[in-house]
């Protein structure tokens, strides 16, 4: 698959989840406060990416990996990886590419959790 190709999907991935998440609101799966959790940590997340991308060029202090993962799993990968793709940044570190799957998928197997019997018992 060509970067090109391969970034869409990567984009698509992130905002299929969005609209998952959004459909599980509507469908009162979900309150409305796991989407705009969701939807902020994201743009937090893709703030964070600017300005380390913005750092490493100007040779500033750099954003730890560790917090950009730790957003990631917070639920702000959606916007890691539409910065990722977007900007150009963090995409070519394998480990680090990694790290972030795996905080994608602890993420959304909570997310899942959260919409299955037991999750929903949890909710209020």
């Amino acid at each position: 698959m060509s970067r090109k190709k391969n970034s869409a999907a990567t984009k698509l991935v992130a905002l299929s989840f969005l609209v998952l998440v959004a459909a599980s609101v509507i469908v009162e799966r979900l309150p409305l406060a796991v989407l705009v959790i969701y939807l902020v940590i994201s743009v937090i997340t893709f703030a964070a990416y600017a300005r380390d991308k913005s750092a490493a060029r100007d040779g500033r202090w750099r954003t730890k990996e560790s917090s950009l993962q730790l957003l990631a799993l917070c639920g702000g990968w959606p916007g890691a990886i539409i910065a990722q793709q977007s900007l150009r940044h963090k995409s070519q570190k394998l480990s680090f590419r990694i790290g972030l799957w795996c905080m994608i998928a602890l993420n959304s197997a909570g997310f899942i959790w959260l919409i299955s019997p037991q999750g929903q018992a949890f909710l209020p």
